[in-house]
This record gives C-alpha cells, sequence and structure tokens, in this order.
C-alpha cells in the first residue's frame, strides 16, 4: 500500500531536472548503434542509458544496446538489462539505469509505444528520460538528438487510463502537455578531445562538404508526405469525433422527448384515477454511447507539431545555404 502512495506521489510531483549533460562517449556510442542496427526505414536501435542525478540536472555516462534479436519470445528485456548492469557494477562504470534512447527517421516518434516505454521507465525512476536520435537529419549537417520526459498531467493520466474529452477538458491537457523537452549539454573529457582531434585528421578531403549540400528535395518531400498521413489521420479521427457528438445530441434529444410525452401520459392517468406508469430506469432505455479515446489524436497532433518544427528550422537552414552559394557565386564571376 505504501509503494502505490510512493509512486502516485511521483507521478504528481514536478521535475526537478532541468537540463540533461551527456558525455561525448554516450553520443558516440548511440550514433554508431542507431546507424549500424537502425539503418532501415522500419528498423529502430534502441539502448538503456546509464548514469546519475546531479543537483538540478541529469548526468548520462555510459550506455549499451539491446540486442538484435530482443524480438525473440524467449528472450527476457528485464534479465538481460539487470545482467548487464551487474557486469557494469563488477567492473566499477556507472550502472544506474535513468532512461533508454531510441532510434527514429525523419522525426516520426510519437506514438502509443513510446509513450508506454516512458511511462514504465519514469514511473520506477521519476528522472529518466528517452533519447530521439534521427540519423537522417544528422547526415545533413546537424546532430539530431533530443530528450523527453512525460508530464506530471500525462503521468497521472496515463496511470489512470482516463483519455476521455471530459478527463482532458478538466485536465487542461493538450498534445503540447504530453511531452516535455528537456535542454541537452554534451560534455567533453580532456581525453575525447584529443581523440576527437586525432580523429580528425583520418577525415577525407571530401568529408564534411555535405552540410553544404543543396539537394535537400527528397528530404523535404518526405516529410511532407508524412505530414500529409498525419493530417489525413486527424481528419478521420475528427470526423469519429463529429460523429460521436452528432449521436450523443440525438440520443439526448430522444431522451427528453421520451420523458416529456412520459410526464404527459402519467398526467392523464393520474386524471383518470389510474396509477401512473412506473419509473424506469432512463439509462437502461437509452445507454450511454462510448466516447472515442483521444490519446491517438492527441499523439498525432504532436506529430505534426513536430513535423511543422522541423520543415520549418530545416528550410531556414537551406535558405541560409542559398545566400551563401550566392555571396560565392558573385565573387566567382569576373570583373569587366
Amino acid at each position: 500500500m505504501a509503494s502505490g502512495k510512493s509512486s502516485r506521489r511521483n507521478t504528481e510531483s514536478e521535475s526537478t531536472i532541468d537540463y540533461v549533460q551527456i558525455d561525448c562517449l554516450v553520443v558516440l556510442k548511440v550514433v554508431r548503434h542507431c546507424q549500424e542496427e537502425g539503418a532501415g526505414a522500419t528498423d529502430v536501435a534502441q539502448g538503456v542509458l546509464l548514469g546519475l542525478v546531479a543537483d538540478n540536472h541529469l548526468e548520462i555516462t555510459n550506455c549499451f544496446p539491446f540486442p538484435r534479436h530482443m524480438d525473440d519470445e524467449d528472450f527476457d528485456e528485464v534479465k538481460y538489462q539487470m545482467e548487464m548492469m551487474r557486469h557494469l557494477r563488477q567492473v566499477n562504470v556507472d550502472h544506474l539505469h535513468v532512461g533508454w534512447y531510441q532510434s527514429t527517421h525523419f522525426g516520426s516518434y510519437f506514438n502509443k509505444p513510446l509513450l508506454e516505454s516512458q511511462y514504465s521507465y519514469q514511473s520506477s525512476v521519476e528522472e529518466s528520460v528517452v533519447l530521439i536520435y534521427d540519423p537522417i537529419w544528422t547526415t545533413r549537417g546537424f546532430l539530431s538528438l533530443k530528450a523527453f520526459r512525460l508530464t506530471p498531467a500525462a503521468m497521472r493520466m496515463y496511470m489512470e487510463g482516463d483519455f476521455t474529452i471530459d478527463s482532458l477538458k478538466n485536465n487542461r491537457v493538450l498534445f503540447e502537455k504530453i511531452f516535455e523537452e528537456v535542454p541537452i549539454v554534451i560534455k567533453n573529457s580532456h581525453l575525447m578531445n584529443a581523440l576527437m582531434s586525432e580523429l580528425t585528421e583520418y577525415v577525407g578531403d571530401d568529408e564534411g562538404k555535405q552540410f553544404l549540400d543543396m539537394s535537400t528535395a527528397s528530404v523535404l518531400e518526405k516529410t511532407l508526405q508524412s505530414l500529409m498521413e498525419c493530417v489525413d489521420t486527424t481528419c478521420q479521427d475528427t470526423n469519429k469525433l463529429t460523429n460521436y457528438q452528432r449521436q450523443v445530441g440525438k440520443q439526448q434529444q430522444n431522451k427528453h422527448q421520451f420523458l416529456l410525452k412520459r410526464a404527459q401520459e402519467n398526467t392523464a392517468r393520474v386524471a383518470r384515477g389510474e396509477p401512473p406508469f412506473p419509473e424506469e430506469d432512463i439509462n437502461k432505455l437509452f445507454k450511454p454511447i462510448q466516447a472515442p479515446p483521444r490519446l491517438d489524436g492527441l499523439l498525432v497532433s504532436g506529430q505534426i507539431s513536430s513535423y511543422c518544427k522541423q520543415i520549418s528550422q530545416f528550410s531556414s537552414q537551406n535558405i541560409a545555404k542559398l545566400f551563401m552559394a550566392e555571396a560565392l557565386q558573385v565573387q566567382k564571376q569576373p570583373t569587366v
């Protein structure tokens, strides 16, 4: 009983994490794992984050991946994690569980599996975060690494399992209040700085020029296609909600007419000296219509917002590239 009260207190408490500090070695491990095993369009690479909570931030100092055969029925995910953390503890490496990471493609990560997994992690360790790494956006010149946590309102509603319209209205939960993004700070040790400096010597002359690549139509096209699919899903969800409201309104009207008619009949029977009709349970005659769940609609709305932000950011970066290319072209023109 005490554990249940503690769990409720944790879900309702405000977050004490202001930012996430990640060691550069962890970033390199995540990038390598996601590029090796999450290269396909439908492949997702996942792993566990290790570290500790210090003051007002979360330090992530190590990580390890989930094996490729984790979809096997005989594979025990919890046993695997405990065994790995036990081995790390034996070699004096940080072994405290502080979250997990996952790869994604074109920023499509707002979904139920992410919500369920993060709720499970955050219920066990309040400060847990999920790192989302996008290898496709990273190849375009910018490291796409984001940290997210569930808000206290989302944790409370998911624990209660109530995502109805009335519950969302009473708790004032919008799609922006399901996940909260936590700022990320990447920390390099002196040894890591020396390693990165040495690695730059092995980079070819042609490496790094893809950051100024102007052929970005394929990336924008794929993102816009995903955005259109989410908009279509939102339209279908809106139609379901509209039909539900129409059915509820029609049922309320029929119920009101039935009550008026029954009242008139009882008044006439009493005037004739006859006993009135017995009161019947109105809910048995007019069964309440089940409201459609709103969780899917909230997640799709959050995904649409994420796509719009990515398109805006990516377009702004490419406009800057166009201005740079134009300036270089003007300088190369011969003067008459």
